[in-house]
């Protein structure tokens, strides 16, 4: 390949490129201000946005253990802990042993635990609805779906990055 072809490949791929059409800037930017208006919605619970998560993974069905749920949440075990300690002090929580392995602790959301989920989720879609204003209502679940399988990806990537095929 002569010098002037390579250098025409790379002008082009050059000029293809604009800072809004980049998705580091993207997802950075929706990020932060996803962040910056959900965190007033989850302020007033244990744990904050940690919380949230932990409450909307149980109100999935069947209750996880607690190594479960932090693999499912993407926390620390550790951090997981401390957590489970607040929901659990504010009745929003109840860890019970496993029937099918005592040595193992299963995580319940409580009523009050729902209840109180159900308040935020109602807060929480109002500043979600902000953000994604310029979206019709099929634009906004077509995102939330290719996000959704983004997010599986990344967090298989995280839990064996060696593992992933390229």
């Amino acid at each position: 390949m002569s010098p002037t072809s390579e250098s025409k490949k790379a002008r082009d791929a050059v000029e293809g490129l604009a800072l809004d059409t980049d998705l580091g800037w993207a997802i950075r930017l929706v990020s932060t201000a996803f962040r910056r208006v959900a965190t007033a919605s989850v302020a007033d619970l244990p744990g904050g946005a940690r919380g949230y998560l932990v409450l909307v993974a149980l109100a999935q069905g069947e209750p996880p253990s607690q190594l479960a749920l932090a693999k499912e949440v993407s926390l620390d075990r550790t951090v997981m802990t401390y957590l489970l300690d607040d929901l659990e002090a504010h009745d929003l929580v109840l860890r019970r042993p496993d029937p099918r392995d005592r040595r193992a602790r299963q995580v319940v959301l409580t009523e009050t635990g729902r209840a109180r989920l159900g308040e935020v989720r109602r807060s929480l879609a109002s500043a979600e609805a902000r953000l994604l204003a310029d979206l019709t209502d099929g634009d906004a679940e077509q995102l939330r779906a290719l996000l959704s399988r983004v997010a599986q990806t990344a967090q298989r990537e995280l839990v064996a990055p060696d593992e992933m095929k390229y």
